[in-house]
Parts: structure tokens; C-alpha cells; sequence
């Protein structure tokens, strides 16, 4: 038999109203009648109808995270950031993977509305600009995280992804490398990436080839082993391979030991946002690191700071990307440096 709060006021011999208020934190309350109704709440395992509240106008204390892939460990990582700061503030996060597909985009907005969750968190890899301007349209708290949609006035929390693959490519370019081949997929994010990827480049005097580019739909590491496959068998082949992020990095450190190449003296990587696959892939990769949670933090306190009307003007908060260098990448010209041939 549900547990109603009735039954809740009755066993801790307080109004229902009382209840009310301890749910849902409002009203003056003595801490022994707070601590006394929550004890009984416990023991009687009473849930809180949090549809009802909404229909009656109130929060439900739910927040919905779009994500692309929690197979990637920077998405995963964020919705955990995410969630801890959720928490903190009192909030709890429905997370909604939708592998890059619009109808999964659709049908968890829809699903999430009618759970009257308080508002969305959309992640990098969400595209959907006619759903985002449903929701500003609709009045519904909303806040990108990872990315930006500056034709739309909503909160937005992302990185400076242009600086990121500048200093990418400046780096490579240090170290002697003029033929470097780029893999990503086509995202917002990612675009931008290859856009200051391609301005060191031209600072540099140099091209950036098209044969080198493969930005369509790959965001696993098997889909990245094979393009990285198909770079190899170029008669140029690069000497430098930029993926936009550390699990496309994987596929072509995989891609490389699989062509009898050694990884960093015979073809350097360099990955994009640092995850913890960073640190135990070997070698170490070289990588592009964004500061994730505190782009966890940020949104989250962006999202609460609009639904309790703290808020009223849109913001947007632009992080710096960071070079954390490990021995994905060799110097070419290095003593140490192997010849370049293929050893297949």
C-alpha cells in the first residue's frame, strides 16, 4: 500500500501542511519537527508525487541532461560533474544518451516535458536548432554546456574550441610536423576546432590538405582506426594525426600498431579534452585538456540560478582550453626520432 502523506503527518504528529512545507523547504519550522517529519519520511519510505507538485505550479526538483554518447568518456565525465553539482544544490539529473540521432532528440525533449522536469541541459552534439528555439519559445529554462548556439538567448557554457585546435596544431608545428591529418566528426564544436587547427596552419605558410580532413560520422574508436587506416595508405602519409577527441585518439594510436608503426617515433597524436583514457592509453597521449568540471559546475549553477528566478539576463561563459603535454608526440629531427618508413 503507497505511503500517502497523510500518513506521514499522522505518524509524526504534525499537520499535513507542516509536511508541505519540510518537502518542500519553505516555511518556518523548529529543527526538532524538521528532523522528526524527514525520520518519519524515511522509515515509511514516502516518495513525494513530483508530477502533482508541477501541476500545481511547483519545481520538481529534476533537471534533464542531453547527451550524445556515454560510451565517451568526456561525456560521461561531464554528466557526472554535472550530477555532483546538481546534488549540491538539491537537484536531481534525468540523463538521456542520444548517439547523435534527432528522433532520440525528439522523443526524450517530449518525454522529459511530460515528466515536468524544471528545465534542459543540452551537451556538444546536440544539433537540433528548431527543438532549441521551441524550448526559448516555450519558456522553458535552458543551458548548452560544451558548445553555444549564439543565434539563440540562452545560457551557454563552453570552451574557446578555436584556441584549442590553434594550439593543437601549433604544437605539432613546433615539433617539425607539416603533414598532419585531422579526424573528428562534424559538430559545432569540432568545427571550431578545425578552424584554428587550420589558421596555425596558414600562419604558418602552411596547407592544410582536404585529403587530410575527415570530419563526417565517426565518434568511435573503430570508425577512427580505419580512417587513420586509410591516412597510412596515402603515398604523403601524415606525420602528425590531430583527433578532435582522446576516444578518436585511441582508434588511431590502434590504427598506427596495428600498420607496424611506433606511436610517437614513427607517427605523433594528439587528442582533444584530457579524460582519464588519456593517462592510461599508451603511450600517455598528448592531448588538448577542458576544464570539465568546472564546466559541470558552471552550467549546473547557470540552470538553478534560472528556475529559482535568480537570474533573469542570459549569460554565456567562455573556458580556455590547455596543452597538457605527455610522449604522444615526438620533435621530428629528435636523435631519438625512427625512420618514417612503413613497416607493415
Amino acid at each position: 500500500m503507497k505511503v500517502t502523506i497523510y500518513d506521514v503527518a499522522k505518524e509524526a504528529k504534525v499537520s499535513i501542511a507542516t509536511v508541505s512545507k519540510v518537502i518542500n523547504n519553505t516555511g518556518r519550522i523548529s529543527e526538532s519537527t524538521r528532523e522528526r517529519v524527514c525520520e518519519v519520511m524515511e522509515r515509511l519510505n514516502y516518495q513525494p508525487n513530483i508530477i502533482a507538485s508541477a501541476l500545481m505550479g511547483k519545481q520538481t526538483k529534476t533537471i534533464g541532461l542531453l547527451i550524445p554518447d556515454l560510451a565517451n568518456p568526456f561525456f560521461s565525465e561531464l554528466a557526472r560533474s554535472i550530477e555532483d553539482r546538481g546534488h549540491e544544490s538539491g537537484y536531481d539529473l534525468v540523463i538521456c544518451s542520444t548517439d547523435y540521432q534527432p528522433e532520440k532528440e525528439n522523443k526524450y525533449l517530449t518525454l522529459l516535458k511530460q515528466k515536468r522536469v524544471d528545465g534542459f541541459i543540452l551537451a556538444s552534439g546536440f544539433e537540433n536548432l528548431d527543438k532549441v528555439e521551441e524550448l526559448v519559445k516555450e519558456e522553458i529554462p535552458v543551458a548548452v554546456v560544451a558548445r553555444d548556439f549564439p543565434m539563440f538567448p540562452i545560457n551557454a557554457v563552453a570552451l574557446d574550441d578555436f584556441l584549442g585546435g590553434y594550439q593543437a596544431a601549433s604544437y605539432l608545428i613546433k615539433n617539425g610536423h607539416r603533414n598532419i591529418a585531422v579526424i573528428g566528426r562534424d559538430l559545432w564544436s569540432n568545427r571550431e576546432r578545425i578552424r584554428g587547427f587550420k589558421q596555425a596552419m596558414e600562419e604558418n605558410g602552411l596547407k592544410h590538405r582536404s585529403d587530410f580532413e575527415f570530419v563526417q560520422d565517426i565518434h568511435h574508436v573503430d570508425a577512427a582506426k580505419r580512417v587513420t587506416m586509410k591516412y597510412l595508405n596515402s603515398d604523403d602519409r601524415p606525420t602528425a594525426i590531430f583527433a578532435c577527441n582522446d576516444l578518436l585518439a585511441i582508434g588511431a594510436i590502434q590504427a598506427a600498431k596495428a600498420w607496424g608503426l611506433k606511436v610517437p617515433d614513427q607517427l605523433s597524436i594528439i587528442g582533444f579534452d584530457n579524460t582519464i583514457i588519456a593517462t592510461v592509453v599508451e603511450p600517455p597521449l598528448t592531448t588538448i585538456a577542458q576544464p570539465i568540471q568546472n564546466m559541470g559546475k558552471e552550467v549546473m549553477d547557470l540552470m538553478v540560478a534560472m528556475i529559482t528566478g535568480r537570474q533573469k539576463e542570459q549569460k554565456r561563459v567562455t573556458l580556455l582550453p590547455e596543452l597538457v603535454e605527455r610522449q604522444s608526440v615526438v620533435k621530428l629531427g629528435d636523435p631519438l626520432h625512427l625512420d618514417h618508413s612503413v613497416h607493415k
